[in-house]
Parts: structure tokens; C-alpha cells; sequence
């Protein structure tokens, strides 16, 4: 009898958690996803890979609604978009080389803070990866054919352009795409300059320009950072798919886990 009882309440915690899981969708907030066809893209690329994701946008909200917003989600991409405000890098004085959206500013970097509470998993792209470097203490090239030079052109008017970059062994982009080298879209013309204590190099371009940064921690939640945009590059690209693969991964693992401490 003992065992019975035992046996049934198993089954119905385990009726009780499939439910949960079958019903509670995996939430992903995009930092910037509206105002234009580019920021759309976000959301399409990742219900490519799993078209049961509920993707959100927080730009627009107040600071306090999109931090309680990011509660309710298992992981979160800071967008690509215009340049972070130079003051925040000790370049107050450069703003004539820059576009800057001061909401934004404010926005993604209260968003980083409760990120790292959270410890939600994180893709930072273009404008995404740029940010995350400033907020742990980093600086950025204002403008690269200026400061840095153009030996490669990382930005055209007219569209993405396409370079090559390497990978560093052993880095977890290198585990990922499974390669020592690959080719990349481009759009941006700053850059990660000194690269926050914290992180360590995941890729370069072959003029030095750092295009993909992680943790040293490799105990930390996931967070990947990369210069170069996944969401418009090729489907089956080695430096697109596996990154949505693994991110939406580890947002699901961090949905279930938030239901198990329940």
C-alpha cells in the first residue's frame, strides 16, 4: 500500500511537471526588435529553429517594465543597432562620430545588470557585443577606418559586406561551429578596442579586429558575443545555426531548472 501511494505520487508530480513544461512556453527577450525590417529578422531566426519560442521585444518600455519583463524570460539577445554613447568609455568629447540612442544606452545597460543577477543565457550581437564590453569596463574603436584603419571594410551603404575571421582553439565558438576558420557578414564601423578583464578572445578578423568574445569563467551562464549579425547570414551557416541551437538550448534548460525551484 505504502508503495501505491509512493508510485501515485510520482506519477502525478510527474503529470504535474510534463504539464508545466507542455504548457509554459520558453520566453526570449530581444533588448531592440522593432523599427525596422532588420530588427524583425531576431525573431525569425530563432522560430526557424524552434517555432515555440515566445519572443519579446522591451525596447520602448520603461526601465522598470522591461527589468520585470526579463523576469519572465529564459534568455535574451542584446540587438545590433547604433553606437553606445562614448562618455560611457571615456570618450564623452567624440560624439559628433557617433549615432547614439541614450534610451537605449540606459535601457541595455539596467538590462545587464539584472542579467547577471539572473544569470539568464545571453547572445550579444554587433551593437549587443559592443555594450556588454563597455559595461564591465571596456572600450571601443569610435571609428574604424578613422582610429584603426580599412584594411578590411567592415561596413558598406549598401548592405552587409563579408569577411573571413579566425577562431581560437579551444574557445567555445570554436567547439560550436566545430572550425578553425570561417566567413562572416559585416555592418558596423566600431568595435570592441580594450576588451573587458572578464571576457576572453573567441575570434578575429585577420586586420585584428576582435569579433567574438565569451567568459574566461567557463563556469558562468552562457553568454556569447559576436561581432557579426547570425540572424541574416546563410541557414546552414557553421557561424549562424549552432549559435540559435545553443542558445535556445540553454534558455530551455534555464526555463526547466526555474520550474524544478518552483
Amino acid at each position: 500500500m505504502v508503495t501505491e501511494v509512493k508510485l501515485t505520487s510520482l506519477l502525478l508530480l510527474f503529470i504535474f511537471v510534463s504539464s508545466c513544461t507542455q504548457n509554459e512556453k520558453t520566453v526570449i527577450a530581444l533588448s531592440k526588435g522593432v523599427g525596422s525590417e532588420n530588427y524583425l529578422l531576431y525573431k525569425k531566426w530563432l522560430n526557424s529553429y524552434n517555432e515555440k519560442l515566445e519572443i519579446i521585444n522591451l525596447y520602448g518600455l520603461s526601465y522598470d517594465e522591461a527589468l520585470e519583463k526579463l523576469k519572465e524570460c529564459s534568455g535574451i539577445i542584446l540587438t545590433g543597432g547604433p553606437d553606445v554613447h562614448p562618455a560611457f568609455y571615456g570618450r564623452g568629447f567624440d560624439t559628433s562620430r557617433c549615432s547614439i540612442d541614450s534610451y537605449r544606452d540606459t535601457l541595455e545597460f539596467r538590462l545587464i545588470n539584472e542579467i547577471n543577477e539572473l544569470k539568464l543565457p545571453l547572445l550579444a550581437i554587433c551593437r549587443g557585443a559592443q555594450i556588454m564590453n563597455v559595461a564591465y569596463g571596456g572600450s571601443l574603436i569610435v571609428d574604424i577606418p578613422d582610429d584603426f584603419g580599412n584594411n578590411i571594410s567592415h561596413q558598406s551603404s549598401e548592405g552587409d559586406v563579408f569577411h573571413n575571421i579566425s577562431i581560437e582553439d579551444g574557445s567555445m565558438l570554436n567547439i560550436l561551429s566545430e572550425s578553425a576558420f570561417g566567413t562572416v557578414n559585416s555592418n558596423h564601423h566600431q568595435a570592441v578596442d580594450s576588451l573587458a578583464d572578464m571576457f576572453s578572445i573567441s575570434a578575429l578578423s585577420s586586420d585584428g579586429i576582435i569579433e567574438a568574445f565569451e567568459y574566461k569563467d567557463k563556469s558562468k551562464p552562457f553568454m556569447l558575443a559576436v561581432q557579426w549579425h547570425p540572424e541574416r547570414m546563410e541557414a546552414d551557416s557553421r557561424l549562424s545555426q549552432p549559435l540559435a541551437l545553443k542558445f535556445i538550448e540553454e534558455a530551455e534548460k534555464y526555463r526547466l531548472k526555474v520550474l524544478a525551484n518552483r
